[in-house]
């Protein structure tokens, strides 16, 4: 039996993709196979065809990665209840990894499962169409501290936008902005003693000043929907803080569209706060390696597959 002051559950963001993902939910659980109709029939668009046959590419559009994602941790979430867990009962804090944090407040009762699917894909489009294709880059930077990527972004605003991202620990920071200026900044970085740095395949550059179209489309859009206060509070991701009011937390999702993912921060909030396991609640486990770099009294599990939610119930319902 878990202490659940000492268990948050993290939700993972783009990236974290996969063909098939969610199928082997849907086939084991009815409240997982409910879960993926629901989401469908918001979107009015047959998404767990895409989800579970492909093609990749198609997934991988940032308009059906972002409720795609949200679809299999919703899922996951929900099979868990229905094995008997209850959120506010057994876990201290949830967290998500930029749509991740969508997903977070939806298992956290903020926002209804219809209503999470319809913002995505709202976030998902007013993110791909905020910058026309081949204006904006991301990259990473790996082996440099935070400082010294900031003064990197400095100096390459010269040639345009350049701004941090995501802090995702471990020595691994995002980079987004204009080509240009994410171009010279990994040159920059590699001057200055990175082990890497390496432009990402990114159709848009995120959480960069030139998303405010996107935060503009995403305010309109989160003033329209129905907000509860969470059930347990949510470790935002522009803060590394928990918020718990509803209100407040739809400013710091339009903030987040532009703002930095201040991941590494998050988990160091949760280790100085007594949490020591992090739940990773959906499809993949990058959460779960990033965890481990960042602080290693914190052990991070996976759960999406069957034998992962009876592990899952078993070590936290005892």
């Amino acid at each position: 039996m878990s202490n659940s002051s000492s268990i948050a559950f993290t939700f993972p963001g783009q990236g974290s993709q996969a063909v098939g993902m969610g199928k082997d939910l849907a086939e084991a659980y009815p409240e997982a196979r409910a879960v993926f109709e629901e989401v469908d029939e918001a979107l009015g668009q047959k998404l767990s065809d895409i989800m579970w046959n492909g093609p990749e590419e198609t997934l991988t559009l940032t308009a059906n990665a972002q409720p795609a994602l949200m679809a299999v941790s919703i899922a996951t979430m929900r099979v868990l209840e229905a094995r008997g867990l209850v959120l506010a009962d057994k876990v201290a804090y949830v967290a998500g990894h930029s749509l991740g944090e969508y997903s977070a407040l939806c298992a956290a009762g903020t926002f209804s499962l219809s209503d999470t699917a319809k913002l995505l894909r709202i976030r998902g489009d007013a993110m791909q169409s905020a910058v026309p294709v081949g204006q904006g880059a991301m990259a990473a930077i790996i082996g440099l501290e935070h400082s010294d990527v900031d003064a990197i972004c400095a100096e390459a605003k010269a040639e345009g936008v350049c701004q941090i991202a995501n802090d995702n620990g471990g020595g691994q920071l995002v980079i987004s902005g204009s080509k240009a200026a994410v171009e010279k900044a990994a040159a920059l970085a590699t001057e200055k003693g990175a082990k890497r740095a390496i432009l990402l395949a990114v159709s848009a550059p995120f959480h960069s000043d030139l998303m405010a179209p996107a935060a503009d489309a995403m305010r309109h859009a989160l003033a329209k929907v129905e907000k509860k206060s969470p059930v347990v509070p949510v470790v935002a991701n522009v803060r590394a803080a928990p918020v718990s009011d509803a209100e407040e937390i739809a400013q710091l999702l339009v903030t987040q569209v532009t703002g930095q993912v201040r991941w590494r921060e998050t988990v160091e909030w949760f280790g100085q706060n007594g949490v020591t396991t992090l739940y990773e609640i959906g499809s993949g486990k990058v959460l779960t390696g990033l965890a481990r770099r960042i602080d290693k009294n914190i052990s991070g599990i996976a759960v999406n597959t069957p034998a992962d939610i009876d592990a899952a119930i078993a070590a936290i319902l005892g």
